[in-house]
């Protein structure tokens, strides 16, 4: 499989997609005011424990507190990461790790942390809505073939080098490299590499870590003590395998920060590093904007004539797979199952692109034959190899749905790019200048009691439901006058919402 690393870079704004056999299968975008900070390592204080949640707030010098499950304590408090729960985006971890320990948290938050303490953490989750950062106690940092964990004596490996022989390889060469007490999780990209390598990436997480420690030592909280690298760095550092070709920049100054970073610590990339200088936009000579449109829309259509339509909800995400123009050759059946497994490949790449986590329920159309929904679950099970997010998934339910959880590090695509619209307030609807128009009715038969010796009611409306008053609605309006013997008088103010309206004695 040929992929590719595409950068673009603006002064405020930096895109990455990540290509895979010239299709995009994910995006990040960072931008100057919102740059992410899962990664970063902060000196913060303890401002509030809830041991009725099992939750404490830290002050890590950010607008929102950083929060702090139980969970995410060391029971030591000494910035231990536990085996599994890498902060950067390793989810795919053998857990069946060698040596060391593994808390169980036996003790409430409130014996473990007290306000005013200060403590170094590390974020795990960006800020979402209006939650302030997710933090950890338990310190992870991310080299190019390990990851390593302070004080923790143990290594694990990731379960996508599928090779036995080569996992234990890793972790033998890893163990004999290492220092008592020190942990390391070999990720991906250390398939195939030489004991050099490896000696090499803990030689500079060691290092690293050795500077992070005396600046925390020195540093007053709350204070960032470590700044993850930039989006174009990390990316090539967290995704650049043997299957890409090249990582592409279109910006002179991140391409030279790229080429100087590589070479001084990814020595293996530096040359595969090209800077784009074309007069066309680099994401629209890969045909890239129109995908990422089509990526926030509710409707996908398939090749077939079928089609998926997603939703995105606070507590779910919804997909619902129909048939729309596809009629099938042969019978229903084999009509269905051909749409749903179409539909299975489409959902994984829109579940990568959007990056949709969380709870996510599919509704597969109905089949009858065990052996069809055998079939689909199985396809979905494979497509969801090539998912670097951890995901979880249950079998084909009588009603035809899938239920499934895939791991939620960062906001959606979708939250990412767009705002909740203004006018419906992100509802999607609105009601109708009918519904509006009987609001109104309604009101004016309240107001009429009140109304003085002028007998005059004063409604003003927003346009649609005026024209309704006045062309549709016209009749009713004099009946209504008659019956509560008012005048009725109807301003049109454009500035209203559909869905406001005033009505007052005159």
């Amino acid at each position: 499989m040929s992929s590719k690393i595409i950068c673009n870079v603006l002064s405020r704004e930096t895109r990455v997609a990540l290509l895979e056999n010239r299709a995009i299968t994910e995006l990040y975008v960072e931008r100057g005011a919102d740059q992410g900070l899962v990664g970063n390592i902060y000196k913060g204080v303890v401002t509030k424990v809830l041991p009725g949640m099992q939750v404490a707030f830290v002050d890590i010098g950010l607008p929102r507190a950083g929060f702090l499950y139980v969970s995410d304590v060391d029971q030591s408090v000494n910035g231990v990461m536990s085996p599994g729960d890498t902060a950067h985006g390793e989810d795919d971890l053998d857990l069946d790790m060698e040596g060391g320990r593994r808390h169980d948290h036996h003790l409430p938050i409130e014996d473990l942390l007290t306000e005013g303490r200060q403590i170094n953490v590390q974020v795990s989750k960006n800020p979402m809505g209006s939650k302030g950062p997710r933090i950890t106690t338990y310190i992870t940092l991310p080299g190019r073939y390990l990851v390593f964990m302070p004080g923790v004596n143990q290594v694990g490996v990731s379960r996508r080098i599928e090779a036995e022989g080569e996992k234990k390889r890793l972790r033998e060469t890893v163990w004999s490299l290492k220092e008592e007490g020190a942990g390391y999780i070999v990720r991906t990209a250390a398939e195939g590499m030489t004991e050099a390598d490896l000696a090499h990436d803990i030689e500079f997480l060691d290092k690293l870590w050795q500077s992070i420690a005396a600046r925390s030592e020195s540093l007053p909280a709350p204070a960032l003590v470590y700044q993850e690298l930039n989006l174009v760095q990390r990316s090539i550092r967290d995704l650049f395998t043997r299957d890409f070709t090249t990582v592409v920049v279109d910006d002179v100054d991140e391409y030279q920060r790229t080429v100087e970073f590589c070479r001084s610590y990814l020595p293996d990339i530096a040359d595969r590093i090209e800077l784009y200088e074309g007069d066309e936009p680099l994401f629209d000579v890969h045909g890239l904007e129109i995908e990422i449109e089509r990526a926030l829309g509710r409707k996908v259509w398939l090749k077939s004539g079928g089609y998926i339509v997603i939703d995105q909800t606070e507590a779910l995400t919804a997909i619902d797979v129909n048939t729309g123009k596809f009629v099938g050759k042969v019978n229903q059946e084999e009509t269905v199952l051909k749409t749903n497994l179409e539909a299975v490949k489409e959902i994984v790449y829109q579940l990568r692109l959007r990056n949709l986590g969380g709870l996510i329920i599919i509704d597969f159309i109905d089949m009858e034959k065990e052996e069809s929904k055998e079939k689909v679950y199985a396809a979905l099970n494979q497509a969801l190899k090539a998912d670097r997010s951890r995901t979880n998934i249950l079998k084909i339910s009588e009603l035809g749905l899938v239920e499934m959880t895939r791991k939620r590090v960062r906001d959606s695509l979708s939250r990412t790019l767009t705002t909740p619209c203004p006018y419906c307030e992100g509802r999607g609807v609105v009601k109708s200048p009918h519904t509006v128009l009987y609001e109104v009715y309604r009101e004016i038969r309240r107001v009429a009691g009140s109304v003085g010796r002028e007998r005059l009611v004063v409604c003003n409306v927003a346009p649609a439901v005026a024209d309704l008053m006045f062309d549709d609605e016209s009749d009713y309006l004099d009946e209504m006058e008659r019956r509560l013997d008012i005048k009725i008088a109807i301003n049109t103010d454009y500035s209203l919402h559909q869905e406001r309206f005033t009505v007052e004695p005159g």
